[in-house]
């Protein structure tokens, strides 16, 4: 089969809810990836920030097939011999008191939504069906329905209504409207992702986190973040949150905790919330499955082992001086933090983001547009200088082929 053949194969016989670039990879390793016909590309999108150790880390791989091979999952009807090393492990990790293990990102922001509402009845005295969550306009916190409840992006909500009500939506990176969102005394919590990926990588100002953080608190309202995409050393921290130095009173986490070996993540928080969700009134058969536990363990550890977080703060500036280097009135703006990043495009004789993402592709690096005139650049936090200036030349000679 050619790469023709495949993408024929997955058009026919699977649902078309995906718009990919036209390239059938077959292998990774490292920062890299492979076609079928063996071509090496540079991965600069890293499965959407869940691949930040690299493609088949050999430590996540050993903890995948050890486990394996032992015992993979038993649901949550009974105790099993790795979940408990693994809740001791990411609660210290990350500094609290309980974790509740899930699988998807989308099931772990789910999951903060009913910790938060659970919360505002039993602790807080919200009347019964009255609480609300504060988000921001430009959100991706997955595609359920209660999240596209919360998503101003019309192709997330275009004939999938009615939606879930219990929402107050504010514009990103305003303390003024989130100000004025907290006076209403049911408002329960405010979830925000510390930087939005999605929605082009868009930086808040500095201090927004911190002030927004003391806002909810003054007003007694759990502060909420999605670090799904932000977290595990994307940005040059541990966390995005602590750039401003926020600890979450409920931290989402996904992807890269499993180091793109298998669906893992999780909600953190300390025992005022989390014990509010008492036995049978939250779960999942596969959260904390011993396989994952293993996996999440062998993940984090690599984050620390090798010190992706300042792999990612050093390399990411370089990467951003060197992207503006580049002499193209295509490029618009360059903006991001750590190994986050994102370019904004100017269409240039009907040529668009998409079009520069083929070009790339052609010169051996991947990446992906985000509404349409962004591209989003995260390759795996395992990257080496050498290799970001080789992928930065690349990313050179597409953009040279629209001069």
């Amino acid at each position: 089969m050619n790469a023709h053949d495949y993408i024929e194969r997955e058009e026919k016989f699977g649902a078309h809810n995906y718009h990919p670039l036209p390239v059938v990879l077959d292998r990774g390793e490292g920062p890299f990836v492979w076609d079928v016909d063996g071509k090496r590309y540079y991965d600069f999108l890293s499965a959407y920030s869940a691949v930040n150790q690299g493609h088949c880390h050999p430590k996540i791989i050993k903890a995948l097939t050890d486990q394996a091979q032992k015992m993979t999952l038993t649901s949550r009807a009974f105790f099993n011999s790795c979940l408990g090393e693994y809740e001791e492990f990411v609660t210290t990790y990350f500094g609290y008191n309980k974790v509740l293990p899930m699988n998807s990102g989308a099931e772990a922001d789910e999951t903060a939504l009913k910790l938060c509402r659970k919360w505002a009845y039993k602790k807080k005295g919200i009347k019964e069906n009255q609480a609300k969550i504060i988000c921001c306009e430009g959100n991706f916190h997955g595609r359920t329905i209660t999240i596209i409840s919360m998503s101003t992006d019309p192709d997330a909500k275009n004939d999938f209504g009615p939606f879930t009500p219990g929402f107050i939506t504010i514009p990103y990176n305003d303390l003024p409207a989130l100000e004025k969102a907290l006076q209403d005394p049911d408002v329960a919590g405010f979830l925000v992702e510390p930087i939005q990926g999605e929605a082009g990588v868009f930086v808040p100002d500095e201090g927004y986190l911190k002030k927004a953080y003391d806002l909810c608190h003054k007003n007694n309202v759990l502060f909420i973040a999605d670090e799904v995409q932000t977290g595990i050393a994307r940005t040059g921290k541990l966390l995005a949150c602590d750039h401003e130095a926020v600890r979450p009173d409920i931290l989402i986490l996904g992807k890269a905790l499993s180091g793109g070996a298998m669906p893992i993540s999780a909600v953190l928080a300390d025992d005022d919330i989390m014990l509010t969700i008492l036995p049978g009134e939250h779960g999942s058969t596969f959260g904390g499955n011993p396989l994952a536990a293993k996996v999440a363990i062998a993940a984090l550890e690599v984050i620390k082992d090798e010190k992706l977080a300042e792999n990612a703060e050093k390399l990411g500036k370089v990467f951003r001086d060197e992207i503006k280097k580049i002499d193209s009135d295509m490029i618009d703006i360059v903006r991001g933090k750590g190994l986050l990043n994102a370019v904004v495009i100017k269409p240039k004789n009907g040529k668009t983001a998409w079009d520069v993402c083929l070009a790339m592709r052609d010169c051996g690096v991947l990446a992906k547009p985000t509404h349409d005139h962004i591209i989003r650049f995260a390759p795996p936090l395992v990257i080496t200088e050498e290799q970001i200036l080789d992928a930065v030349s690349k990313i050179k000679e597409a953009f040279k082929m629209f001069e």
